[in-house]
């Protein structure tokens, strides 16, 4: 549904101050009443003759139940123009933002947009509609939330069994310590501790999240439903930053996911666990050659996959003489475009990322990664980074990251 106008500048009156002031009350209010689990303070907020949205809210107050929230509070971020309300009173659009956390998993609060319709009836604000898109962005919006807490994780599903949901999180509870290994952070050990205070360093808890169709993952990440058909997961969240930046979500697809043998689920778990360790240390830097080929490298260390079983896609292309002339770029990680240039891009670069730790090195791999993350812009921090790090040039690099996927897979 979509009750709120167009908030563009010069297009509506000002709002008077004691009219958002009101409104900012009104959002405190709500929100307090969500954390507080009272589901009659939390609809006394929303407006008694928009029965529609009432129902939809008192469903999302249930959806939300086994969520552990720590903290849930909007923020009204501008406000548009008036408009009369149905009946009585006045229209109000209010562009806001969500944020919260969950209880022991996030340590900043996750932040979305929200845009809300507000309306004065009789000198009492409400919360009448919310412009959402179909399905739900957020995961409550979408039904029942189940959640399952693993040692190391938390899952959280909707239209998933239990069953389901207790081996995403052991398969969840497996990657961090694998990924901990890998990172070398002073992550958690076997005890299941938190990871170090330095920097590249994180928490060693991941939070999944299953919806129950591929549509509905699609929602949740407001994208077209085709980029995901054939993708497992993927990891939401903010590259760079302190570690103070929000926790990612990792969201999981349950067809393309359910199609995998338990091997291929270890895999992909793992893949988008290893980029919630380094996200902090990821930067606009960083190439998608060396963050994917990274999480695979890492999803793959301790395993005893052959370089042909898990690069078939490279291995075929190289047998037909398509060996590749260069590392992929970004547009190669692209949900478009030529069959099997994706799987490909994937496997070269973790064949990348294979061949630095095996001839220079585990450390000199990751830190090599760092290092590249460390820079703000694009340019030339692959090769800084390969002549301090690795002694090598760009040119140099390529060349011998040629003839190891010739000599792994030709």
């Amino acid at each position: 549904m979509c009750g709120c106008g167009a908030l563009g500048p010069g297009s509506a009156p000002a709002v008077p101050d004691g009219d958002r002031k009101a409104v900012r009350a009104l959002l405190d209010r709500w929100s307090a009443a969500l954390r507080d689990r009272d589901e009659r303070a939390f609809l006394a907020a929303v407006d008694p003759a928009a029965e529609g949205y009432r129902a939809e809210q008192r469903r999302v107050f249930a959806n939300l139940a086994a969520v552990p929230l720590a903290s849930w509070e909007y923020r009204l971020v501008r406000t548009g123009g008036f408009a009369p309300a149905q009946g009585d009173g006045r229209r109000l659009a209010a562009e806001t933002e969500l944020s919260y956390r969950l209880a022991g998993y996030d340590k900043a609060p996750v932040t979305t947009k929200a845009r809300l319709t507000v309306v004065e009836r009789a000198g009492r604000w409400y919360v009448t509609a919310e412009d959402a898109p179909r399905g739900g962005r957020q995961l409550w919006q979408q039904g029942p939330v189940t959640a399952v807490r693993g040692a190391r994780s938390l899952v959280l599903g909707v239209g998933q069994d239990r069953a389901r949901l207790e081996a995403l999180a052991a398969a969840a509870d497996r990657a961090v310590p694998a990924v901990a290994a890998a990172w070398r952070d002073g992550g958690p050990g076997e005890g299941g501790g938190d990871g170090g205070e330095g920097p590249g360093a994180w928490p060693g808890r991941v939070v999944v999240q299953i919806p129950a169709s591929v549509e509905r993952m699609a929602a949740l990440l407001d994208s077209p439903v085709s980029n995901y058909r054939g993708i497992a997961a993927v990891t939401t969240g903010e590259v760079g930053g302190s570690g103070e930046a929000p926790a990612d979500r990792i969201i999981v697809n349950p067809e393309a996911y359910g199609a995998l043998g338990s091997f291929g689920r270890q895999v992909v778990l793992t893949h988008e666990t290893a980029h919630v360790a380094t996200r902090t240390l990821t930067s606009a830097a960083t190439p998608l050659w060396l963050s994917e080929g990274f999480a695979d490298w890492a999803a793959y260390r301790g395993t005893d996959r052959t370089a042909r079983q898990a690069a078939p896609e490279l291995a075929r292309a190289v047998a037909a003489g398509k060996a590749p002339r260069g590392l992929p770029t970004d547009a190669d990680f692209g949900f478009a475009g030529e069959s099997g240039r994706l799987a490909r891009a994937y496997e070269e670069g973790w064949l990348a990322c294979r061949m630095i730790a095996e001839r220079w090195g585990e450390d000199k791999l990751v830190a090599f990664y760092r290092g590249v993350g460390g820079h703000e812009r694009r340019p030339g921090a692959v090769g800084t980074e390969l002549r301090r790090v690795l002694g090598v040039s760009q040119v140099e690099f390529t060349a011998a990251w040629r003839a190891y996927v010739e000599r792994e897979l030709g």
